[in-house]
């Protein structure tokens, strides 16, 4: 008996493989704050093998790509989506993030302290409502500035 083998079948299930395996974690965040794209930068010299994908929430596709998440909730928090579809949001997208990058497992087990979710949750919105303050805000296209309130 002879077995035959389909070589686009193989390539196929080849490139599905590899796709899988190449796809990222999409990060969500506000592309306008000084501060925001600070702490962004942070992450991707964290991120040394490639596994993040940095997107601003003010790219016209967001909403496309994301229909899910309010304008609203992607400007209260960074959003991290899993390719697996899971998403996260604040402190939880950071605690994520610790289990994900080598660079952040020291902090892995500070941010995995028993019933501490609600501490991380009240400091991440208090750095989050006053980003703008920190940092400030970029001009938009129009060269308007104005800061979040």
């Amino acid at each position: 008996m002879e077995l035959s083998v389909n070589s686009d079948q193989v390539s196929n299930e080849r490139k599905t493989a590899m796709d899988e395996q190449n796809q990222k974690d999409v990060v969500l965040y506000d592309g306008q704050c000084n501060f925001c794209r600070s702490q962004i930068a942070i992450l991707r010299r964290l991120d040394g093998r490639d596994r993040l994908e940095f997107v601003s929430l003010h790219r016209p596709d967001v909403v496309i790509l994301y229909p899910n998440l309010t304008f609203e909730q992607l400007m209260k928090e960074m959003w991290l989506i899993t390719p697996q579809g899971s998403q996260f949001g604040g402190a939880y997208a950071v605690r994520y993030l610790t289990r994900r990058l080598p660079m952040l497992w020291p902090v892995t087990p500070l941010m995995h302290i028993p019933f501490s979710m609600p501490l991380w949750c009240f400091l991440y919105r208090q750095v989050a409502r006053f980003r703008y303050k920190i940092a400030g805000k970029d001009c938009d296209e129009g060269g308007t500035c104005s800061l979040h309130r």
